[in-house]
């Protein structure tokens, strides 16, 4: 059995993780701290728009963080693979943002969404790529084991 998978598993996971707490911190940082002025110097509706952002790259890292310490209590053994891909437990689909929006944002605002919608890209192609390579059940094998049992 190859054993450096599960390890280069582990550490992408750990390296991820990482990266999201300090995008977090650097998110929280910024919009609940930081851009007091900038936020002021915007007219109502970009302020609207400037708060629904904010919330959408909260949700954005909150899910994977999620996602990532899921991938981590697998790794640990608290948790069965299989129950990792349940949907409950999947990446799921991320809030979309408008870009014309986004586009007329202070720029520390728009690195911030873009770094969120980048890492939750790249995390949403883990989680497929171990949703697709999901073994699944064998229908010979299934049609054998009845035969089995019956006779």
């Amino acid at each position: 059995m190859d054993r450096t998978a599960p390890e280069l598993h582990r550490r992408l996971i750990d390296q991820l993780y990482v990266e999201a707490m300090l995008l977090a911190d650097d998110a929280r940082g910024y919009f609940d701290l930081e851009c007091s002025d900038e936020r002021a110097s915007l007219d109502p509706l970009q302020r609207v728009l400037f708060a629904c952002e904010s919330l959408k790259v909260t949700t954005r890292l909150m899910h994977v963080v999620a996602w990532l310490l899921t991938q981590r209590a697998v790794d640990a053994g608290e948790l069965r693979p299989r129950d990792a891909l349940d949907p409950s437990r999947r990446l799921g689909d991320q809030p979309v943002s408008d870009g014309d929006g986004v586009a007329k944002l202070p720029k520390p605002a728009r690195a911030l969404v873009d770094a969120s919608i980048d890492l939750h890209r790249r995390v949403a192609l883990i989680d497929n790529a171990n949703a697709e390579a999901r073994p699944r059940a064998n229908p010979v094998a299934g049609l054998q084991a009845r035969l089995a049992y019956a006779f």
